[in-house]
């Protein structure tokens, strides 16, 4: 879409453009509700690579000198999967898929952006197939030309500290993009408050949580020992059968999104079709997929970054064992005390239950949420609620 020229030597042409100064001198955005309530577009992170963005401002949205209101950047897994779609009215968005007001939005603590990543994903889309990256350094790269971009468009970043929050492979870009963000913050480059990053049900560490699957089942009948020495075979030869994402499935998400949103953003391509899971973007990374980012998060804690690790207790994608055995191979000076301190309970709701627990020391953080697999913030909406206020630190009550 080309931008508005503010040229003419009309003075009522200059009073209106002066009113719209933020159309005029912003490229990136392309769209948007009338009050800026949401905002949308498309960052053209590299020539004919295309990423889509999506912002919403809190309508909670309060503030005080000592906590001011957060953004939570949105981050999907797959690799392929569509936050904008899926993370957006699936899990935590202002409206679920029917289109109906979701109790449990994170807006209420944060505003939020979906960003639909890698290119190829959802509504991003490229021109050329040989642009797909092939690395999740790579998408950092790119997902930070995006952060760039929304810290000049995105009115509410220069004073609000950006939260990075992922799930399932999601965790691997915001290992990277936190660390590709950190540096560029530290060089000078980029005027942006990382605030933390938290990785859910996330596959940082493959070969720990392929590790873990065999003993798992085990524990929970779902193998017999027959099936048990098998799967062991099969895992001494660290061989992966991990696939694409089951995301939560919806007769009417793929509707929606080549419906009444596309006709509400109106600046998608008139033939593109929105999929749910980009095989194309997941078969780009297959020589990344199985690369751990423990390093990346080391580095982040180093900086003194937040860093919270999350994971549902039914999830056997990436199972809790496995998270808790990557989280000890980190070098952080900081992780003899905390693995040796206790856990603590936490509660949400009118219920008397347990329904988490918690462990932090210094920058580091995990929760072990109960009753939930690999999509917490579906799964027990309550609680996942409750975390993402502390972990952002939200001024709301």
């Amino acid at each position: 879409m080309e931008r508005p020229r503010c040229y003419s030597p009309l003075a009522l042409h200059l009073l209106l453009c002066l009113f719209s100064l933020r159309a005029c001198s912003a490229a990136s955005i392309t769209a948007g509700t009338p009050d800026e309530s949401e905002l949308w577009g498309y960052v053209e992170v590299r020539p004919k690579a295309h990423l889509f963005w999506w912002y919403y401002k809190s309508p909670q949205k309060t503030s005080t000198p000592s906590k001011p209101w957060p953004t939570v950047l949105w981050l999907q897994g797959g690799p392929g999967a569509s936050g904008v779609g899926l993370g957006n009215f699936l899990e935590m968005g202002p409206l679920d898929v029917d289109l109906k007001p979701r109790n449990s939005t994170w807006l209420h603590k944060a505003d939020l952006i979906f960003v639909d990543n890698p290119v190829g994903t959802g509504y991003s889309y490229v021109e050329d197939d040989s642009l797909f990256v092939t690395s999740d350094w790579q998408q950092a790269a790119d997902m930070t030309t995006v952060v760039r971009a929304l810290a000049k468009e995105v009115p509410t970043l220069a004073s609000s500290p950006l939260f990075l929050v992922a799930e399932s492979y999601g965790g691997k870009y915001a290992a990277t993009l936190g660390a590709s963000i950190a540096r560029a913050v530290r060089a000078g480059e980029l005027n942006v408050t990382l605030g933390g990053v938290a990785v859910g049900d996330s596959w940082i560490s493959p070969e720990d949580f392929t590790l873990s699957y065999t003993p798992l089942l085990l524990s929970v009948s779902r193998l017999d020992d027959n099936a048990g020495d098998e799967a062991n075979n099969l895992q001494a030869m660290k061989y992966s059968t991990y696939g694409q994402d089951s995301q939560p499935g919806s007769n009417t998400i793929d509707g929606i999104m080549n419906g009444v949103i596309k006709q509400k953003l109106k600046i998608i391509p008139k033939n593109f079709t929105w999929g749910e899971q980009s095989d194309s973007v997941y078969n780009a990374l297959v020589n990344d997929f199985m690369k751990p980012k423990i390093d990346e998060i080391d580095e982040l804690l180093s900086y003194g970054i937040n860093v919270t690790v999350y994971n549902g207790q039914l999830d056997v994608i990436c199972s809790t064992n496995g998270a808790e055995a990557w989280v000890q191979k980190l070098k952080w000076d900081g992780l003899r005390t905390f693995l040796s301190l206790p856990r603590q309970p936490l509660y949400c709701g009118a219920s008397k239950g347990t329904k988490a627990f918690v462990r932090s020391h210094k920058n580091l953080h995990f929760y072990w949420i109960l009753g939930a697999g690999h999509y917490v913030p579906a799964d027990q909406p309550c609680i996942a609620l409750s975390m993402i206020s502390s972990i952002t630190q939200s001024p709301a009550s």
